[in-house]
């Protein structure tokens, strides 16, 4: 059989290589908004809540024992642990255990969880270099605003292929925000990228395991080596995104090269972030939201005859598992988090342990819950009615869950989810003061201040 050699259209691909290299090379500190400025502290608030929290988890101890086989020199922190190891292995374990939980930030514009690899590399090098928390909060609007902006340009074809988002444009991310904090210049940085470039990470096959964290732990590392590469002088072509068989010709159908450039420095991604409050999948969040109502509307787990669900096609694609064996397979249940919402009228981290997600009374509730496919449903809506025993019907419909950009987390909602993860993990004093530093990130002189919080 004859190879197909043709190459990709080069659709008029301008040089957003050197472009969005740049913006990040010269973009001035602090230039934006006090809204994004108030933004970048609530992202950074939630990845380190997330982190900690997870620091105990069976794929962190791994994780942390893999790295810890290479004899790394200890150079940056493992949150929420006293062990420290070389900064490469800080971004990677950090990264894995700001994903575990699946609590982390979205993106909501490409479902991308842009903290995980763009702040995980940024503090462990600015951790190393003690560098200050003025430069870690550019470096992650930075960071953040790279990765995006590329998710724009592929999604959602790039994410129907099977790619798994985060870790293939955090990659990016993570070299941008280390290129910052490295002082690179335009073309140094545009080097950091093409390295970046040749390392997207992550299949959504791996969703429901282990290694799906292990996507923006990934691609942390592979970022934080991207930019350290680039500072010695090692090269990449400067077409690396574009070229027609850059990164983004090969791995997208779709290249709105548009939505890379449109309102470049004025318009940043982070501004389009948001949080979750519920531990699982997004896609999960109108239907736990509308359960939690349907309990607070007084309605009990005894009395339910039946759950009817009307969802969004991804809904079931990406959440369809209907008998979870563990709390990480019942992140992707929808099931399970309608379950959750209707026993206990939320769905964190506790509600996602296997203890609870194989509790008899737990597996016949989400036994009770049919979801079906509404092709006129929105992606983040939800129709649901109960059934109940006495012939009663109560109807929710969610039109944006909670945590949504139209219905977003408040900054004390966001504390009480930090308190949540890291008490049982740190204490509880720590933990405020540890939230404290973060409000304050910009105004640190040394991050090494915030990270020593962040160890038992």
């Amino acid at each position: 059989m004859a190879r197909n050699t043709q190459v990709p259209a080069d659709h008029h691909a301008p040089p957003v290589t050197q472009t969005l290299a740049r913006h990040v090379a010269t973009h001035p500190s602090r230039g934006w908004s006090d809204a994004v400025e108030h933004e970048a502290h609530r992202t950074f608030l939630n990845w380190l809540g997330c982190a900690v929290g997870a620091a105990q988890h069976e794929s962190v101890h791994a994780a942390l024992g893999a790295v810890q086989m290479l004899q790394p020199a200890p150079q940056a922190s493992v949150l929420g642990r006293a062990e420290q190891v070389d900064m490469a292995g800080a971004a990677l374990i950090n990264g894995i255990s700001s994903h575990t939980f699946d609590f982390d930030d979205t993106h909501l514009k490409t479902i991308i969880h842009p903290a995980g690899p763009v702040a995980s590399a940024v503090l462990a090098l600015a951790e190393h270099r003690g560098l200050s928390g003025r430069a870690v909060i550019d470096a992650l609007v930075l960071g953040i605003d790279v990765s995006c902006r590329v998710g724009n340009t592929m999604y959602p074809e790039h994410y129907d292929r099977g790619w798994h988002i985060t870790g293939s444009t955090g990659t990016l991310g993570a070299a941008a925000g280390c290129a910052r904090l490295l002082g690179l210049d335009e073309h140094k940085t545009a080097m950091a990228l093409g390295i970046a470039a040749s390392q997207p990470i992550g299949v959504r096959e791996q969703f429901g395991t282990m290694t799906k964290p292990f996507h923006p732990g990934g691609a942390a590392r592979a970022g934080l080596m991207s930019a350290l590469l680039a500072s010695q002088g090692y090269t990449a072509s400067p077409r690396a995104l574009e070229a027609p068989r850059g990164m983004i010709q090969t791995v997208s159908t779709k290249y709105a090269w548009n939505e890379i450039t449109d309102e470049l420095g004025q318009r940043f991604e982070i501004s389009y972030n948001s949080y979750k409050p519920f531990a699982c999948g997004i896609v999960i969040h109108p239907s736990i939201d509308a359960c939690a109502q349907l309990r607070a509307q007084g309605v009990k787990p005894e009395e339910i005859e039946r759950i009817e669900l009307k969802v969004h096609s991804l809904v079931l694609e990406l959440t369809g598992k209907k008998e979870p064996a563990d709390g990480l397979s019942a992140k992707f249940s929808v099931y399970h988090g309608c379950a959750c919402g209707l026993m206990f009228g939320k769905a964190g981290e506790e509600q996602y342990s296997d203890v609870i997600v194989n509790r008899p009374d737990m597996v016949a509730l989400r036994r009770k819950v049919v979801a079906t496919v509404d092709e006129h449903m929105a992606e983040a809506s939800v129709d649901v009615t109960a059934l109940l025993k006495d012939g009663r019907q109560v109807h929710v419909f969610v039109r944006h869950a909670i945590g949504s950009l139209e219905n977003p987390m408040t900054d004390a909602m966001l504390e009480s989810k930090f308190h949540d993860l890291s008490d049982p993990v740190i204490g509880k004093s720590r933990t405020n003061a540890l939230i404290a530093a973060c409000w304050k990130l910009a105004g640190t002189a040394d991050v090494r201040t915030l990270t020593a919080l962040a160890r038992p």
